[in-house]
């Protein structure tokens, strides 16, 4: 997938979880994503769960994308998660979470079943790469599906 779709730009948020203190994944996804045509707000690293949730009700993304390098991704993604598809106004936002998931290497792939379970409409490891990322970019033009993205692993 190199675009997404020209009749309206899709807008992003960009976050990465509150005790998450890498800058170089948001500022790659946010390339990424205006790239492919995307409007996109960065709300940076360690950024608090009620002010991610305060930026959604602001923005109304199409996607809220949380990144993740420190290794507490599936801690921190559920709670996220929890606070954001019990609130009304967000509950039907589309939410993906991906890179290193957990601290233990291969094993991170499980994290993603609990997660998408908690949730998230995908949930992408770190071994993954695009390809996963650039067919979830592509369901925004279908309905609300939830899926499990995981890969790295062969799980």
């Amino acid at each position: 997938m190199n675009e997404l779709s020209q009749r309206s730009a899709r807008r992003f948020i960009v976050t990465s979880v509150s005790s998450d203190a890498h800058m170089w994944n948001l500022v790659f996804l946010q390339l990424l994503l205006e790239e492919r045509g995307g409007e996109v707000v960065n709300l940076g690293a360690c950024v608090p769960d009620d002010l991610i949730l305060a930026e959604c009700r602001k923005h109304r993304p199409d996607a809220l994308v949380v990144s993740t390098v420190n290794g507490h991704g599936h801690l921190d993604g559920l709670r996220l998660i929890e606070k954001i598809r019990s609130d009304a106004e967000l509950a039907d936002v589309r939410v993906v979470i991906g890179g290193k998931l957990g601290i233990r290497g291969s094993e991170n792939a499980r994290f993603g079943a609990e997660l998408v379970a908690a949730g998230f409409d995908a949930a992408f490891e770190a071994e993954a790469g695009l390809a996963e990322f650039d067919n979830f970019l592509g369901t925004l033009e279908e309905g609300s599906v939830r899926e499990l993205a995981v890969t790295g692993t062969g799980v």
